[in-house]
């Protein structure tokens, strides 16, 4: 049996697609009330829990031999740190701490690029970059690296855990909407939209999915292995969805000195109308830094590859086009960990 955490989110579905596709047993943790649009059909066996809640936690572990754990708090705002360092950090060690106890025998933890350090431009991003929990850049980065290096202890205490680390993530079954799913959207309109005169390196999500079980088949343990696709301008990205379209809109690139003026505001705005954020500090700091990274080793040692990013931009335009009803734009599932916190039993 697996037990896939984060069950419903964009990587957590697609890598269950991908596991039961081989014909796999899995089981997804869930949130009490998480929407669960993105499993509807899928041979998974699905299990209410909470990561803060060491409990249910032992009883999703039940007869499980492989865990990927996947559930965490993101956000490119710097107004939610205590949560996340409570999802990012205290959730990843208890459910470090139950497979342990539970006897997995696998552990596939997903961080994130943003959890390494980040290296000047003109230097390559690999596994030799050191998790860097202090890391100025912003609370995600810094609770994604401080988890990796829990997953790191546990495995240098027993465990066999592996880490996998993600760029940026594109694709299909993106029910719930992520950042770049919002941006895909806004560039299939014929209304003017935004891009950036910026690169960063994006994946398709299939192939991260696709990544992680070859990390739990071939991966060593203690290792990290970067998931990384093609290194492409922010205005290329949004010409290709256009082009996939077949339309052509006025594209209104902002200027970087003017994005950061306006980041802080744009902040309080999405605060307030409580709208998923897109234009912020934190990811215009992220488009302005080196994004030269290697997959390499995954290459090498896991048979990783990624797909060509035209495939991708095709494949997730007509998805967009024919499920678009079936997705919902909503803010992550920070609200929902915060009604389940006051709930959780002391101890956990």
């Amino acid at each position: 049996m697996i037990l896939v955490t984060g069950a419903a989110g964009h990587i957590g579905n697609v890598l269950i697609r991908e596991l039961t596709a081989l014909g796999k047993k899995v089981r997804g943790l869930v949130l009490p009330g998480e929407n669960l649009r993105s499993l509807e059909g899928l041979d998974v066996e699905l299990i209410e829990g909470n990561i803060l809640d060491k409990p249910a936690l032992l009883r999703a572990m039940e007869g499980v031999d492989t865990v990927y754990h996947l559930a965490s708090l993101v956000s490119i705002t710097n107004d939610k740190i205590d949560m996340m360092r409570l999802v990012n950090i205290k959730g990843t060690q208890n459910v470090l701490e139950v497979a342990k106890e539970s006897g997995v025998k696998k552990f596939i933890y997903t961080s994130s690029i943003h959890a390494l350090e980040r290296p000047e431009h003109g230097k390559v991003i690999d596994e030799t970059l050191k998790f860097d929990s202090k890391n100025p850049a912003g609370p995600y980065d810094q609770t994604k690296a401080e988890a990796s290096i829990l997953a790191q202890k546990a495995a240098a205490e027993g465990l066999d855990v592996t880490i996998v680390c993600p760029t940026g993530v594109i694709g299909p079954y993106d029910f719930s909407r992520s950042e770049m799913g919002e941006m895909f959207l806004s560039w299939m309109k014929k209304k003017p939209s935004l891009s950036l005169d910026a690169t960063f390196d994006f994946v398709d999500i299939r192939d991260v999915a696709k990544g992680h079980i070859l990390a739990a088949e071939k991966g060593r343990k203690g290792e990290t292995y970067l998931l990384s696709g093609v290194d492409i301008k922010i205005n290329r990205l949004r010409a290709m969805v256009q082009q996939a379209m077949g339309i052509k809109s006025v594209e209104i690139i902002f200027p970087f000195w003017f994005a950061k003026a306006i980041a802080p505001l744009a902040e309080v705005w999405y605060k307030i109308t409580r709208t998923k954020p897109r234009l912020t500090s934190y990811a215009i700091e992220t488009l302005l830094s080196n994004s030269d990274i290697s997959c390499g080793k995954a290459c090498k040692e896991l048979g990783f590859s990624a797909r060509p990013i035209e495939e991708t931009v095709k494949d997730t335009v007509l998805w967009w086009k024919e499920n678009l009803i079936n997705t919902h734009s909503a803010l992550r599932f920070d609200s929902l960990v915060q009604k389940k916190v006051r709930s959780v039993p002391r101890g956990s």
